[in-house]
């Protein structure tokens, strides 16, 4: 199984749309890889929370069966947590989910 891992942490809006959320709203649709994630991390937290365009983008991609989650402790310290939450991204440890992934079979890029 083609499995990829998405970690998104900068807080540039445009890398953000035309490149990190573009690409994750195709890759499962398109049948790139079979499972897919995108893990929003330190300052795409704060961005994502606040930008009503990227969260409609978001919304999409989670409806392609994209997973998504979001370190708990940024957004804690940023306060976005329970926006994010709303929007159906799990917040949790992302060092764990990350580790995992690099020691599994999952392919991982990052922003």
């Amino acid at each position: 199984m083609d499995k990829l891992l998405i970690v998104w942490s900068t807080a540039e809006i445009e890398v953000a749309k035309k490149m990190v959320l573009l690409y994750s709203s195709v890759i499962l649709p398109r049948g790139y890889w079979d499972k897919a994630h995108l893990m929003i991390w330190g300052p795409s937290a704060k961005l994502l929370a606040e930008n009503a365009e990227l969260q409609e983008m978001v919304a999409q991609i989670k409806a392609t069966g994209v997973a998504l989650s979001c370190c708990v402790v940024c957004s804690d310290e940023y306060g976005v947590s329970e926006k994010l939450a709303t929007l159906g991204i799990d917040m949790t440890h992302t060092g764990e989910l990350l580790t995992s992934a690099l020691k599994e079979e999952w392919k991982v890029i990052t922003f």
